[in-house]
């Protein structure tokens, strides 16, 4: 029978007690989805909606919002912000309407 020395652990201990490592976005735009949830303190029910903001717009447009947003808005929500100024972008996507 092997002996395990005080300072090391048996290898099954290690393996039942390894931390698994969180996955890194895949796209950078999900990456700044993240960062804009975090920085505005996006509720969960919003979450969905900050993800295809970061999709339909390029990184530039999302940043600029973001710091319009920092600048303009010292208390309240800053979320609901903005998603004010994002949505009056002169340069945001087009809206499909659905057909009826």
């Amino acid at each position: 029978m092997l002996k395990v020395d005080e300072g090391f652990s048996a290898f099954g201990d290690v393996l039942k007690n390894r931390v698994p490592a969180k996955k890194a976005p895949a796209y950078e735009w999900q990456d700044l989805a993240l960062r804009v949830i975090k920085e505005m303190s996006v509720p969960n029910m919003k979450r969905n909606s900050v993800f295809k903001i970061c999709k339909l717009h390029s990184k530039q447009e999302v940043e600029q919002a973001m710091n319009d947003t920092k600048e303009l808005c010292q208390t309240g929500e800053k979320w609901r912000y903005f998603f004010k100024i994002v949505d009056k972008k002169p340069d945001s996507p087009k809206k499909e309407k659905q057909p009826e």
